[in-house]
């Protein structure tokens, strides 16, 4: 593999496998699609919200 050392693959792996075990655990609250989609719409503007207050800042 040119570049990338066990340890990053390892770590990756183990993102991965995060990934899952959290998709499950939010899964097993039957929340619908809408709503999902509602929730990441309102975080990503949060985030870009704080990202814009801090380049202002800074």
């Amino acid at each position: 593999m040119s570049g990338m050392g066990e340890g990053q693959l390892v770590s990756i792996v183990a993102l991965l496998g995060w990934l899952v075990l959290c998709f499950g655990a939010y899964r097993s609250y039957q929340i619908d699609t809408s709503q999902t989609i509602r929730m990441a719409l309102m975080w990503g503007a949060i985030f870009a919200a704080v990202a814009f207050v801090f380049s202002l800042v800074m």
